[in-house]
């Protein structure tokens, strides 16, 4: 089995306006000309992609949008698809992110779709999932999971057009993270329903005191960060956290 490089990819959000995006993309690919043993990659808000890559072309950071829609062009207000995200630089797209799940209704099969736009337009997908607090105080974590990867994975997957982030959902933003255990558990998951050597990134509240435990864990390939991507000294601290 080849070994998994780790992966540490930043989601802005809804954060940045040119100046500050800007000035965050340059501060990211300045770190990233140091030593460092993991693949690093920033996913900026839509109108940030193509301005963020310019910063970024040379620096070895990867470009990443954070959603995109099945169909490739039509009347879809509002909407980009995955051609426009390869068109602007992009290597890889956020796809079922709990946000997007939860605060816009998206379900697995929406999930699937739009991964298979990702595939299309040669992306690869990062598809997202992670149960809520309720489902994990029932019981249910592990077979909520179980069920969005069987919902939202797409047959023809392999290593090299699929990452899966496992977020729990009331980590994201809280501050809260799971036990080592419950981490590593659902990894352990998530890896036998999976292609071999695909990458399996953990996101909720990764910061730069919680990332060293969580990536020495055997079955995490790197991180999914949030809110600590959004200052340069945060991100390169989780990346050197990478063993």
């Amino acid at each position: 089995m080849a070994e998994r490089k780790p992966l540490v990819a930043g989601n802005w959000k809804m954060n940045g306006l040119r100046a500050d995006g800007l000035a965050l993309a340059r501060a990211v690919a300045e770190r990233a000309r140091q030593p460092h043993r993991c693949d690093l990659l920033v996913c900026p808000p839509a109108t940030l992609l193509i301005a963020v890559g310019e910063v970024l072309a040379g620096s070895g950071v990867g470009l990443g949008g954070q959603d995109c829609h099945p169909e490739p062009k039509g009347a879809f207000t509002g909407d980009i698809s995955a051609e426009m995200l390869r068109d602007a630089g992009c290597s890889h797209a956020i796809v079922g992110h709990s946000e997007r799940r939860h605060a816009c209704g998206e379900t697995d099969a929406d999930v699937r779709a739009k991964t298979l736009a990702a595939w299309r337009a040669g992306l690869v997908a990062i598809v997202c999932v992670g149960e809520t607090r309720a489902e994990r105080e029932a019981g249910r974590a592990t077979a909520l999971v179980a069920g969005q990867l069987a919902g939202s994975l797409p047959d023809g997957a392999d290593a090299g057009k699929l990452i899966v982030a496992y977020e729990p959902v009331w980590a994201i933003g809280t501050g809260l993270t799971p036990t080592l255990a419950d981490i590593a558990e659902i990894h352990a998951v998530i890896r036998t329903r999976i292609p071999a050597d695909t990458r399996i990134l953990y996101g909720g509240s990764v910061n730069p005191k919680n990332a060293g435990e969580i990536l020495a864990l055997g079955g995490v390939d790197g991180a999914l960060v949030g809110g600590a991507s959004l200052k340069a000294e945060d991100f390169w601290a989780i990346a050197q956290a990478c063993g």
